[in-house]
């Protein structure tokens, strides 16, 4: 599914790992983010990482789905935009 958008809190971020991917190496870690009807794990590349913590309402607009072994997962892209919003 594409074109995405949601708003939630972050409620755990798993730590950064290093991976491969062909456009080269790069840091990525999982967000889980929850809101009133449930979870969704996002994915944070990068520079991405430190922008964000654990109790941060974030807003996802023009994410993509895809299922990562067997988990529907949530990554932003480089068209979609991710933010965090004041309380």
């Amino acid at each position: 599914m594409s074109d995405v958008e949601f708003s939630g809190v972050i409620s755990d971020i798993s730590p950064p790992r290093e991976v491969v991917t062909k456009f080269g190496t790069n840091s990525v870690a999982n967000a889980k983010v929850t809101d009133e009807t449930g979870n969704v794990t996002l994915s944070l590349w990068g520079k991405q990482i430190s922008l964000f913590k654990v109790g941060d309402r974030i807003e996802v607009k023009g994410g993509y789905t895809r299922s990562f072994r067997g988990e529907i997962q949530i990554s932003v892209g480089k068209m979609g935009s991710l933010k965090k919003l004041e309380d």
